[in-house]
């Protein structure tokens, strides 16, 4: 274990000309990329590069290496990317490699005595592709149940195929089983793990304390980053449209419409593309004003921003910061409400944000 025994403190401004703290921890983080609770004050974060999850007590500026022994085989986009956790159980995503083809996969494990134990594959998203993009991939356990996002590996049209994980957000329980009221568990040839298809990269999700619905973030090409709701037997569209955006070529997809009658529409897009990264509903105390909101991450162009409510859906997007720290990868919130940050950089470190 290593201690540190002092934070450095900078003052930003945000776009409501209102002072906020954000506190740079001294550890050193080499491409962050997921992050979870493990009780009020101890974080587990993955490096997405090294496969390293590290232990950090945010109160005493601990942290402690974690030792595993997921067989993660990264590849340009891939490697140890998301993990979350409910008592001592975990689980995470990550890019795994069999013969010349990588794919993303999901472990079970449990923590104890500072080593991920017993781990355990429970679902990979066949089938295996050979290039390094698109892997996603996120997290969120709603209730009895693990959702997880599923990139397009870079194959476009696949997301539109309903016999494979790729492109799809997978609901299966947390012992890697199918639930029994997944939406194509009855449908010959459907792979009944997809609760949802259609989704190009999807690389944030969380659960709305307002709706129960759970919410993704998943890229687009050049334009057509967009935030929706994961609903039971939904299709998104890719690559049959680009919500908004073209092909980085400039041609645009498919017949160029940013949604089609029968698919599900997205709830805020963005064009040109932010490079949205992870996202997170607020519900803590330090930022009253922002209750209910959702915390956005933006890896294009380095800023925090919140997409504010009216009633179910959301306002026009406030930045709060940008140019600070990075790359947004994560958000976390801990129980007084403070915000916790990670960015996609080599050398980076965690950062809280406070009023």
């Amino acid at each position: 274990m290593k201690k540190f025994y002092f934070i450095f403190i900078i003052f930003i401004i945000s776009t409501e000309a209102k002072a906020l703290k954000l506190t740079k921890y001294n550890i050193n983080l080499n491409y962050p990329w997921g992050m979870t609770w493990i009780n009020s004050d101890k974080l587990l974060i993955t490096e997405k590069k090294s496969y390293q999850i590290i232990l950090f007590d945010t109160i005493n500026n601990v942290y402690t290496n974690i030792e595993h022994n997921i067989p993660v085989q990264g590849r340009e986009q891939g490697g140890l990317l998301d993990i979350i956790s409910e008592g001592d159980n975990i689980w995470i995503t990550c890019s795994i490699k069999k013969n010349f083809g990588y794919t993303t996969a999901v472990y079970k494990a449990r923590l104890k005595n500072n080593k991920l134990i017993n781990s355990k594959l429970i679902f990979e998203a066949l089938p295996y592709i050979t290039n390094g993009r698109h892997f996603g991939s996120r997290l969120e356990i709603k209730g009895d149940n693990l959702f997880v996002s599923i990139g397009e590996r870079g194959k476009g049209m696949i997301a539109q195929d309903p016999t494979n994980a790729i492109g799809s957000i997978i609901r299966i329980k947390k012992d890697g089983t199918i639930p029994d009221d997944n939406p194509y568990i009855n449908k010959n040839n459907w792979l009944p793990a997809n609760y949802q298809i259609g989704v190009r990269n999807p690389q944030g999700m969380d659960l709305d304390p307002l709706t129960n619905e759970i919410f993704i973030s998943n890229h687009g090409p050049k334009g057509g980053d967009f935030i929706g709701r994961v609903k039971k037997g939904t299709n998104y569209g890719w690559k049959r449209v680009a919500w908004g955006g073209k092909n980085y070529s400039g041609t645009k997809v498919g017949e160029g419409n940013a949604w089609e009658p029968g698919l599900i529409k997205p709830d805020h897009i963005w064009v040109p593309s932010i490079g949205i990264g992870g996202i997170k509903f607020y519900t803590g105390d330090a930022f009253p004003e922002w209750k209910n909101s959702l915390l956005i991450g933006s890896l294009k162009f380095q800023y925090l921003s919140i997409l504010p409510r009216i009633n179910e859906g959301f306002g026009k997007e406030k930045i709060i910061f940008k140019n600070e720290i990075g790359r947004i990868r994560d958000i976390e919130i801990n129980d007084a409400g403070e915000v916790f940050l990670i960015a996609d950089e080599p050398k980076t470190t965690l950062y809280k944000l406070t009023p």
